[in-house]
């Protein structure tokens, strides 16, 4: 058989198995149970309200359950053991019972509900839930909740922390399911933490960080190889491989030589061409103002 299919098949074994003490264990209080395989057969630990109802006269009853075990379950010796519940407000599955029984035997849903409750968190529990399902009070079924302090809904801590247990209550109108969640009062949560006062604390002193350049900087004293050849090398073996053409000097144009590099000692300077154009604009500024007179004199 595969790994997949036989964790399937010990899972179906598991919950049969609690279904049958659940009912064959409901007026002692049934509270859960732990099954354990060892080298001589498979242990059974049962946790119950009332341990003396489970063993019988003279173990009667668990001699009775061992021997169904066997024959309808296919179990090699089990070993059962017996447990009595300290505190049954915190056990889920005596709870979930007690609140079905109580609505089969005509309690208000509400004030059943409420009435667990406040007894779970009296008996020291950190948070609790109860959900009921299924036609409470009309034909309609709706889903009613009742939560008191702080419960976990996902995660590891929802497995293996809160305690959980579901009940069944068979009424006129229908079924209705009773599903109960408690966290026990000396559970450790992941988010729980403490405050210590009067406690002296080392002052932080902060050291200064190195330089970045100094970080990124090579040590002196590592040898660091090489690998391959380095780019000054490899540009010295190309140019030493290819022959070297000697490039005759070109003389250049006199044209190109430009003429304000090579300034002219004849050439007037810009302050005396500055002047000769004053002169000119001031002789045609002259002209103009005479022939605008003479036009003047002739049209009167």
């Amino acid at each position: 058989m595969a790994d997949e299919h036989q964790f399937i098949q010990d899972g179906l074994q598991r919950t049969q198995i609690d279904e049958f003490f659940s009912e064959e264990l409901s007026r002692a209080g049934y509270g859960g149970m732990e099954v354990a395989k060892t080298p001589m057969g498979i242990q059974i630990v049962l946790k119950a309200e009332k341990p003396g109802m489970v063993i019988g006269k003279g173990g009667k009853n668990i001699r009775k359950i061992t021997t169904t075990l066997e024959e309808d379950f296919d179990l090699d010796d089990p070993q059962i053991d017996v447990q009595e519940v300290d505190e049954p407000d915190l056990n889920a599955q005596i709870v979930a019972d007690r609140l079905a029984n109580a609505l089969e035997r005509g309690w208000y849903f509400r004030k059943a509900g409420h009435t667990t409750i406040d007894r779970i968190m009296d008996s020291g529990a950190l948070g609790a839930e109860i959900v009921l399902s299924g036609k409470v009070t009309g034909a309609r079924s709706r889903v009613e909740k009742f939560n008191r302090g702080y419960i976990k809904h996902n995660g590891e801590p929802a497995e293996t922390i809160v305690d959980s247990g579901i009940g069944t209550a068979v009424m006129k109108l229908g079924t209705i399911g009773v599903q109960v969640k408690i966290i026990p009062p000396n559970a450790e949560l992941p988010d729980d933490f403490e405050v210590y006062e009067d406690i002296e604390v080392e002052d932080y002193i902060e050291e200064p960080d190195g330089d970045v350049e100094e970080l990124l900087e090579a040590p002196e004293d590592a040898d660091a190889e090489s690998v391959g050849a380095s780019p000054e090398e490899v540009l010295d073996e190309e140019t030493a491989s290819e022959p070297v053409e000697e490039v005759p000097e070109e003389e250049l144009p006199e044209e190109a030589v430009d003429a304000s590099e090579t300034p002219d000692a004849d050439s007037p300077d810009e302050d005396d061409v500055t002047e000769e154009l004053d002169e000119d604009v001031e002789a045609e500024a002259a002209e103009l103002v005479e022939e605008m007179e003479r036009d003047d004199e002739e049209a009167e």
